[in-house]
C-alpha cells in the first residue's frame, strides 16, 4: 500500500450520461434548487419582518430554513456543474468539504426536528408551563446545542475519514461525496468508520426519531382528549406540518446511514440522497406554508411590499 499513489481527486459518477437525460436533470434539479432558495428564504423574510411570528415554533422554523439551504448550497451546484460542463472530478480537499457540510447540516436538522417536536409537546400538553420552558432563553439555548453538537458530530465523521487512505478506485458511485460511498473506496480498514457511522445514527437519527415520536404520542393522546372538533383541528394544524416534514426525512436518512460501508447499494444511495438533499429543502417550506395560515398571511405582506417598492 504505501508504494501505491494516494487519491488526489474523486470521479463522481453522478446519473446518466445521455445528454437528453443530462438535460432533463439538469432542469430538474435547476428547477428544485431555484424553488428552496426563493422558498427558505420568503420563510426568513416573511418570520423576521412579522412581529406576530416571533414565537418558538417560528424560531425553529427559520434554523430549519437556514439549514435546508446550506444542505441544497453544498450538493446542488456541483451537481449542475456535472449535467452542464461534464466536469465530474472533485478534488479530495473538496470531497471531504462536501462531505464534512453535508454530514454537518444532516445532523442538525434531525437536533432541530426534535427541539421542534419538544416545543409542540410543551404548546399542547402542557400550555400552562409554555411561556416558562420555551422562554426565549431556553429557545436560543436549544438552537445552540443544536448547532454544537452538529458541528462537533461532522467533525468526528470529517477526522475519521481523513484517517483512511484512498490508493485503489477514485469513481464515487454517487453525485456528491457522501460518507457510505466513500468508505467502499478505502484502501484502509474502514471498521472504525463502520462502528462509528451506525453509532452516530443511532444517536442523531434513532434516539432523536424516538424521542420525537414518543412526544407525538402525547400530544395526539392530548388532542384526542379535547372536545370540540374545532379544537382538535386546530391543536393539530400546529403540529401536523412537522410531522410531515419529520416522516420524510427519517425514512431517507436512516436508510442511508444505518447499514455499514460493506452493504453500501450505490442506487439506493443516490435515490435517498435526492430526496433528503434536494427534495426536501425544497418541499419543507412549501408544506408549511400551504398548511399554516399565519405564515400565508406574512407572506402575503412580503408580496405586497415588494409590488409596491418595484
Amino acid at each position: 500500500m504505501n508504494n501505491q499513489t494516494r487519491v488526489t481527486e474523486f470521479i463522481l459518477q453522478g446519473f446518466s450520461q445521455i445528454p437528453q437525460v443530462q438535460v432533463l436533470l439538469f432542469v430538474f434539479f435547476l428547477t428544485l434548487y431555484t424553488v428552496a432558495l426563493c422558498g427558505n428564504f420568503l420563510i426568513v423574510t416573511a418570520i423576521a419582518f412579522s412581529s406576530g411570528l416571533h414565537t418558538p415554533m417560528y424560531f425553529f422554523l427559520v434554523n430549519l430554513a437556514v439549514l435546508n439551504v446550506a444542505c441544497a448550497c453544498t450538493v446542488v451546484p456541483k451537481l449542475l456543474e456535472m449535467l452542464v460542463a461534464e466536469k465530474r472530478t472533485i478534488s479530495y480537499e473538496g470531497c471531504m468539504t462536501q462531505m464534512y457540510f453535508l454530514s454537518w447540516s444532516v445532523a442538525a436538522e434531525v437536533l432541530l426536528f426534535t427541539a421542534m417536536a419538544y416545543d409542540r409537546y410543551v404548546a399542547i400538553c402542557q400550555p400552562l408551563h409554555y411561556s416558562s420552558r420555551m422562554s426565549p432563553q431556553v429557545c436560543a439555548a436549544l438552537a445552540i446545542a443544536v448547532w454544537t453538537i452538529s458541528v462537533l458530530g461532522a467533525g468526528v465523521d470529517a477526522c475519521l475519514m481523513s484517517r483512511l487512505t484512498f490508493c485503489g478506485p477514485n469513481i464515487i458511485d454517487h453525485f456528491f461525496c457522501e460518507i457510505p460511498p466513500l468508505l467502499v473506496l478505502s484502501c484502509s480498514s474502514t471498521y472504525v468508520n463502520d462502528i462509528m457511522t451506525i453509532v452516530a445514527d443511532i444517536f442523531f437519527a434513532v434516539l432523536n426519531f424516538l424521542f420525537t415520536t414518543v412526544s407525538y404520542s402525547y400530544i395526539i393522546s392530548t388532542i384526542l382528549k379535547i372536545r370540540t372538533a374545532e379544537g382538535k383541528r386546530r391543536a393539530f394544524s400546529t403540529c401536523s406540518s412537522h410531522l410531515m416534514v419529520v416522516a420524510m426525512y427519517y425514512s431517507t436518512v436512516i436508510s442511508t446511514y444505518l447499514s455499514p460501508g460493506s452493504s453500501y447499494s450505490p442506487e439506493m444511495g443516490k435515490g435517498m440522497a435526492v430526496l433528503y438533499s434536494t427534495v426536501s429543502p425544497t418541499l419543507n417550506p412549501l408544506i408549511y406554508t400551504l398548511r399554516n395560515k399565519d405564515v400565508k398571511a406574512a407572506l402575503k405582506k412580503v408580496f405586497t411590499f415588494l409590488v409596491e417598492k418595484l
